[in-house]
């Protein structure tokens, strides 16, 4: 996000490397209290990190940027199936808003 800039962009990566890798620091400890049930996920996100530290700050903002973006998505997405999944009354509303978001996409190229 500029500084000038009043808008808020939830998908525009501003944090730096460093906090990226602290995080990734913070989920590698709390796992490894429990290595035998975590393994596979700590080679992967040792793995997260490792990218991470040796990427340029431009790739990271432009990578994690289009992580976020898919993370907003697949949470509404999720969200959807769920409510579809359980039969909630409420799920035709959120199918509805899929289908408009997809409608507003296409014509815009913005996702929300």
């Amino acid at each position: 996000m500029k500084k000038s800039s009043k808008e808020y962009i939830p998908d525009e990566l501003v944090l730096s490397q460093n906090q990226i890798l602290e995080f990734c620091d913070r989920v590698l400890t709390k796992w490894k209290g429990d290595p035998n049930q975590k393994q596979s996920n700590i080679v992967a996100m040792t793995a997260v990190r490792n990218s991470v530290y040796w990427s340029d700050e431009e790739s990271l903002k432009a990578i994690w940027s289009e992580i976020l973006k898919w993370t907003f998505e697949l949470v509404s997405k999720n969200v959807i199936t769920q409510a579809k999944k359980e039969n909630l009354e409420w799920s035709p509303i959120l199918e509805k808003l899929e289908k408009k978001e997809k409608s507003i996409l296409s014509e815009t190229g913005i996702w929300y």
